[in-house]
Formats: C-alpha cells, structure tokens, sequence
C-alpha cells in the first residue's frame, strides 16, 4: 500500500519557550504560511512572550513540566502528521518544509533534523559545529537544537521524548535510530552563540560533554542538570 504523500501543510511546528518575546516575530515571519501549524507551548514566561505570540497568528499554551514536557504537550495539541520540534532561536533553512516532508517521504526514516550552524564569527565555535555534524551524521545522533522533525505515528510509537530534565533529545534520538534512520540533513540551521556566550566557548563546552559523560556513565538526569544549571546560569 503506497502511503498518502506530506505536504508542507502537514507539519505542525512545536516550540518550547520561556522568555522569548524577543524571537516571537523572527519565529512568526520564518514559519508563517510554510507550515501548516505553529503551537508555542510555554514554561512560564514572565515576559510577553505568550500574548507576542497569540498576536501573531500561533496556538499558544502553559507547560511548566520542563523541555520535555513541553514539546510532549505540543505534540496532544497538533493536528498535523509531521512533528517539527523547533528551539526558539534557531533560524531554519531556506526551503526547510519542503526538505523535511522530502526526507519523511522513505518510510524507513525515522527522524531528520538539519546540520548545526552556530550564529558567530568565532573560528572554534564554527569548529564545534563541524564536529557536531560529524558525531551527527556518523552515529545518527543529533541533538535537539539541530531541530527533530518525525512523523506523528512515529514520535507516539517511541513513546514521546522521555520525561527527563534533560537529555530528553539524545534519548528521542537513540529510541529513533533503532526504528529506522535518522537523517542528518545537508542544509544549514543556525542556532543562538548565547548559550556559549554565558561563561565562555571552552566552560560551556566542558559542561555539555561532562553532562553526556555523565549520562552514559548513568548519574541521574536530575544531577546532571542541577550541573547543567549551575554551570550555565549560576543557580544553587
């Protein structure tokens, strides 16, 4: 039996947020009229991030359960036979809808999500990117701010993204790869620097690989992310 083929409008397009006023109309002006849907599930802005949002068009709701429970939430709420997980300051490809409907059309894909572009001029940030797209492509394991994009049957059959306080993606992502491929595409996401802009390109590296480290070691996700937490954000 020959499957019904995508269509852009298929896609619902599920973002995470917690005061993110400030990408609200970059984020409207990418996605409107490319996909069919967007759904801003948000953590509990005290910003106008949820009322910037509804002004511009998207389905807007409150999940404070963490990341993971976010995007889970967003999923209940979609009607579109595509999942598009989209971080709030990334910036999508030229043509990313039609890409991923494309990728999605071999059944025997799982998952997609784009290559990693990091928003700098920074020579070594660049060079963590590029590695980053090589551990991607090589071990079919990307990470979340590459973007995931699944079919809907897909993403329930895996069981959501865990319910971890973080790590949630690489789960998603190993579940995925067991149940058929994941596709690192070729075309260009360009993520935020302001991640490795908190404490340093070197720090904030050293935390995210003590973090992965750790949690194949099998230290408990919430340790993990109280690390994460007090590296990145200084919280106790």
């Amino acid at each position: 039996m020959t499957s019904i083929p995508l269509k852009t409008s298929d896609i619902s397009a599920i973002v995470p947020t917690l005061n993110e006023t400030h990408n609200i109309d970059r984020l409207a002006d990418m996605l409107d009229g490319r996909v069919g849907e967007v759904i801003l599930v948000d953590g509990g802005s005290t910003d106008n991030t949820r009322a910037k949002a509804r002004s511009r068009g998207f389905w807007v709701s409150k999940n404070s359960t963490g990341r993971a429970g976010q995007m889970n939430g967003g999923s209940t709420q979609a009607t579109g036979s595509v999942l598009l997980f989209l971080h709030a300051d990334s910036r999508l490809p030229t043509g990313f809808a039609d890409l991923i409907t494309e990728a999605l059309a071999d059944e025997k894909t799982s998952l997609c999500a784009f290559s990693l572009g990091i928003e700098t001029n920074n020579p070594l940030l660049k060079r963590i990117a590029t590695l980053a797209n090589v551990r991607s492509r090589l071990f079919g394991l990307p990470y979340g701010d590459q973007s995931f994009s699944l079919r809907r049957e897909t993403f329930k059959a895996l069981g959501g993204f865990p319910d971890l306080p973080i790590m949630e993606d690489y789960e998603l992502a190993r579940k995925a790869r067991k149940q058929g491929k994941v596709i690192t595409l070729p075309a260009q996401l360009i993520t935020s620097d302001r991640r490795w802009r908190k404490l340093g390109i070197v720090q904030t590296t050293l935390i995210n690989q003590l973090v992965i480290i750790g949690f194949k070691c099998g230290v408990s996700p919430e340790k993990l992310a109280s690390l994460y937490r007090r590296g990145l954000f200084g919280n106790n």
